[in-house]
């Protein structure tokens, strides 16, 4: 994930008059570090490539190498923009002056554009069903108590049928329930009910409005990730249109929570990685300098602190979050590692050790902690005189301990960390939808949210039987596609050392491989969808393949964005197949038979 012999020729420029904003395809070849010509080399497999014409690509500046420039924007983009040659062949044309800020700010304008359909689709009908569907049971209402006293409570039989009375009566009361989840998702998920009240409404709506931010970030992530506008907006469309990230952010769950402080993570880290890498080449003067990349300091790191409180709102979400932490850790350490070699360090790896370690592991790793302990300030604040404040706040009143120097209020918290560990390492309770998470990237058992069968007359129904569900599936054909696309980021990564292949893996991993050791454990598909945004950032890297680089001859690139479209609008096409089921309408039953491709979807 820190190869920077990966291809990654500069791409700022303009192409608009190429008929596209940006580059449409994956960067060229870049080598590393100044070396020899390949033919003055002891490989003998390249000498023997220059018999039939090869020639190594010419080293771009260091500067460049370090930080390759945006694709447009300010500062990029010329002030006038020649005219799009395919939109004059096509007979439109635009005033020179709204043309060229069209272009200038393409690399906000397409990425808001992709958002603003994300949030129509979720936003829409966002109340329906309009019942608490699966686990909103849990924490919609723990939300609600958070919001009313700080600490999550146990709620009286038959709560549920009350609050959707719509009557306005919720049967709160102050009696403290026991929770195994942190609480910065249900916090989240009460500001919706605080603003629109205790209704689905009320309870989706700041999911729905972090659903669609993140479709945002994934655009603007791609986009700095592939030096591509296009393929930045292709990736926030992709996102947009998965249908497990769509369900999730129409339900009041914690998964899609997670997700957005997973994706938020990363975005900063890479905002880190350019202005570090732009700090040195600055130091640098544009030339490699072996004692100065050794010892260099690189800096105040603001983004990577953001980064932390990123991760640790993730902890203290779901604690899936903890293997995140130690998952972009160490990307980012083994990023300065790489930057450090391309300076021309001689020992990079033991420069990043002792100079840029800890500060990391302070940047990640303790203000993580830092965020976590702070989100329970809820709990913290209510009384420890038993029967008076959360669950376990009285645990440490008046008890004796060995370290007396420890704030009571901490050790109630770890106890209670300890009954919660327990919990959750011993779940295995048999579920009708738990899955294995080996089928997760095959979508082998979804989970029904939701689930009707309304009878002629009933509910919109107009055949002798219909059925309505919610139904937490990933849109098939872009789940499929990322299984080959993920084994294009492995070959990438292993063979070219292309760093961004690199980096969607450890996005992927940090969200998918701890669950494998938890296959014991009741667990679902939907967790997976923490890790959607990679998969779909490893499918938007295969269209950019597909496409061809900018070079490519003008019938290479005719097919391949021929082919790319294609792959994009059948994705497209299939979200679509299967939106009743996403949005719980009511369809005859032979429609939902006719989405039922496999038995276990049953």
């Amino acid at each position: 994930m820190n190869g920077d012999t990966g291809t990654q020729t500069p791409i700022g420029i303009d192409h608009t008059a190429e008929g596209g904003v940006g580059a449409t395809g994956l960067p060229s070849p870049v080598v590393p570090a100044p070396r020899p010509p390949a033919a003055d080399r002891p490989d003998t497999w390249r000498r023997r490539l220059a018999l039939f014409g090869y020639a190594p690509r010419p080293a771009a500046p260091l500067t460049e190498r370090l930080v390759p420039p945006m694709p447009d924007g300010p500062g990029v983009t010329p002030a006038a923009v020649p005219p799009s040659p395919l939109l004059l062949r096509l007979g439109a044309s635009l005033p020179q002056g709204l043309w060229s800020w069209l272009c200038r700010w393409a690399g906000w304008l397409g990425p808001l554009a992709v958002a603003l359909f994300a949030g129509i689709l979720r936003f829409t009908n966002l109340g329906q069903p309009h019942a608490i569907i699966f686990d909103e049971t849990y924490y919609a209402k723990d939300a609600y108590a958070l919001w009313h006293g700080g600490y999550e409570i146990s709620w009286p039989d038959g709560a549920n049928e009350q609050i959707m009375k719509d009557d306005g009566d919720v049967p709160y009361r102050p009696m403290a329930g026991y929770v195994v989840h942190p609480p910065v998702g249900k916090w989240i998920i009460g500001f919706g009910e605080w603003l629109f009240g205790m209704n689905p409404f009320g309870w989706r709506f700041a999911v729905a409005l972090l659903g669609t931010l993140s479709v945002l970030m994934v655009a603007r992530i791609a986009r700095r990730l592939f030096r591509s506008t296009l393929l930045g907006c292709v990736a926030g469309l992709l996102l947009s249109v998965d249908g497990l990230h769509f369900v999730l952010s129409r339900s009041a769950l914690l998964d899609l929570v997670v997700m957005f402080w997973i994706l938020a993570a990363f975005g900063f880290l890479l905002l880190d990685r350019d202005h570090t890498r732009a700090r040195l080449a600055a130091k640098l003067g544009g030339a490699a300098d072996a004692a100065l990349a050794q010892r260099v300091h690189l800096g105040w790191r603001p983004y990577r602190i953001a980064a932390g409180v990123c991760v640790g709102l993730t902890c203290a979400t779901k604690w899936s979050g903890l293997y995140v932490a130690a998952a972009f850790g160490l990307m980012t350490v083994l990023w300065d590692a790489g930057a450090r070699r391309l300076a021309g360090a001689p020992r990079p790896y033991l420069a990043t050790l002792t100079r840029d370690a800890l500060p990391a592991f302070v940047s990640i790793v303790v203000v993580s902690l830092g965020v976590y302990i702070a989100s329970w300030w809820g709990w913290f604040a209510s009384s420890n005189v038993p029967g008076q404040g959360g669950w376990g706040r009285d645990w440490a009143a008046g008890r004796s301990t060995d370290y007396p120097w420890i704030p009571e209020g901490l050790r109630a918290l770890w106890h209670y960390h300890a009954t919660m560990y327990d919990f959750h390492t011993h779940l295995s309770d048999p579920h009708t939808y738990q899955s294995n998470p080996w089928s997760w990237l095959v979508l082998g058992r979804p989970v029904s949210f939701y689930y009707e069968s309304p009878k002629q007359g009933q509910d919109g129904c107009t055949a002798a039987e219909c059925a309505r569900e919610v139904l937490g599936l990933g849109t098939p054909l872009l789940w499929w596609a990322a299984c080959i696309a993920l084994v294009y980021c492995l070959w990438r990564w292993a063979a070219r050392r292309d760093w961004r292949a690199g980096a969607v893996l450890c996005g992927l991993a940090a969200g998918y491989l701890p669950w494998f050791a938890y296959q014991q454990r009741t667990i679902f598909l939907f967790y997976a969808v923490a890790f959607v945004p990679f998969l779909v950032l490893a499918v938007t890297m295969l269209v950019g393949v597909l496409i061809g680089p900018p070079g490519a001859s003008r019938d290479r690139r005719i097919i391949g964005s021929a082919t790319a479209g294609l792959l994009v609008l059948l994705i497209v096409w299939n979200f679509l197949f299967f939106f009743p089921l996403y949005t719980g309408q009511t369809i005859p039953m032979d429609d939902w038979r006719q989405r039922m491709w496999f038995t276990s979807w049953i």
